[in-house]
C-alpha cells in the first residue's frame, strides 16, 4: 500500500524530537542499517539533529494528516575535511509498521531536492549490512548508482556487516 500521497514532508522541529527518537530507538534495536548498539535519548538525538539545521543541513520528517511522524531523513556533512564541503552523506529512517510504503522513497526525493537547493554536488549513502535490500533499492530507484562495497566493517548482532556505498550526483 503506497501512502506516499498521503504523507506530509516538512522540516524537522524540535517537537518532533520524541517520534524521531522512538523510530531510531527501533532500528538500533532490530536492525543492521545503523552500526549503532546503543540508542541514544532524546536530548542526544534532538542535539544531533539541531546541530546539522544550525548549519543549514536538510533535515526532514514524514507526518501523517494528524501530524504523526512516521519517518525522519537528513543529509550531513560526509567528511569533516574542508575538501568535502560540497558532498553529503544521506540517512533515512522509517516507524515500524509504515515501511513499504513509499514514504522512504518520499523523503529521500525531497531530501535531494533540498540538497541540491542549497547546492550541494554529491549526495553519499552509506548503506550498513549489504543484505539491506530495502535500503539498496530505495537508493536505485531515486537514481543512487552503486559505488562499492567494503566487507565486514561492522560487527552487530553477532555477525560481521559490509557497508555498501552508492553515490547520486547532483550536477557538475
Amino acid at each position: 500500500m503506497d501512502m506516499s500521497n498521503n504523507v506530509i514532508i516538512r522540516a524537522f522541529s524540535p517537537e518532533d524530537a520524541d517520534a524521531v527518537t522512538a523510530i531510531y530507538r527501533h532500528h538500533v534495536l532490530t536492525g543492521t542499517a545503523t552500526f549503532e548498539e546503543q540508542p541514544p535519548h532524546r536530548e542526544e538525538m534532538l542535539n544531533r539533529l539541531s546541530r546539522l539545521t544550525v548549519k543549514r543541513f536538510p533535515v526532514l520528517v514524514a507526518c501523517t494528516s494528524n501530524d504523526e511522524v512516521i519517518g525522519y531523513a537528513y543529509a550531513g556533512p560526509y567528511k569533516a575535511r574542508s575538501a568535502y564541503r560540497y558532498t553529503v552523506e544521506d540517512s533515512i529512517y522509517v516507524a515500524p509498521g509504515n515501511m513499504r510504503k513509499g514514504i522512504g522513497q518520499a523523503l529521500l526525493m525531497q531530501l535531494i531536492s533540498e540538497c541540491r537547493t542549497r547546492e550541494y554536488k554529491q549526495i553519499l549513502a552509506v548503506i550498513g549490512d549489504s543484505d539491506n535490500q530495502g535500503s539498496i533499492s530505495l537508493h536505485r530507484t531515486c537514481g543512487f548508482v552503486h559505488v562499492g562495497t567494503a566487507d565486514n566493517l561492522g560487527f552487530k548482532f553477532d555477525r560481521w556487516l559490509d557497508v555498501v556505498f552508492m553515490q547520486l550526483s547532483l550536477g557538475a
